[in-house]
């Protein structure tokens, strides 16, 4: 099927499967396989899947400044998301590696970083993240 075949389907179904590797004060990094789920049209990972990646693992980073009640209360929302998509990849395996910018009471700033396989530099990615 071509590209411009694959652009003209009405029906978009996906599929997107993730861990956290490491989850500490000072970094948090997430794993992701590529797989059929996550490609676009031109056979690389969608835009979409890779920011939900990095915005999860951030999200996991800022949990680290908040606290957590059971009923939601203190959740990281993030306020602005700014992501540079610099490079893309097809297959193997995408790893996300957050960290805090700035680790505040009221509002923390995460940075987030997504490699291909061979450690080349995917997406940068910088959160914002305030209490519920």
């Amino acid at each position: 099927m071509s590209v411009a075949d694959k652009a003209a389907v009405d029906r978009y179904q996906g599929s997107i499967d993730f861990t956290i590797a490491e989850r500490g004060p000072e970094l948090t990094v997430g794993e992701m396989p590529v797989g059929p789920g996550v490609l676009n049209p031109f056979g690389t990972v969608h835009a979409g899947a890779i920011l939900w990646f990095a915005d999860v693992i951030a999200t996991v980073m800022a949990l680290q400044a908040s606290e957590l009640q059971p009923d939601g209360r203190g959740f990281p929302l993030a306020l602005t998301l700014n992501a540079n998509l610099l490079a893309n990849q097809g297959d193997g395996v995408l790893r996300a590696e957050a960290r805090f910018v700035r680790k505040g009471r009221r509002v923390s700033v995460v940075r987030t970083l997504v490699t291909g396989t061979d450690g080349r530099l995917l997406v940068d990615m910088t959160t914002t993240h305030m209490p519920a």
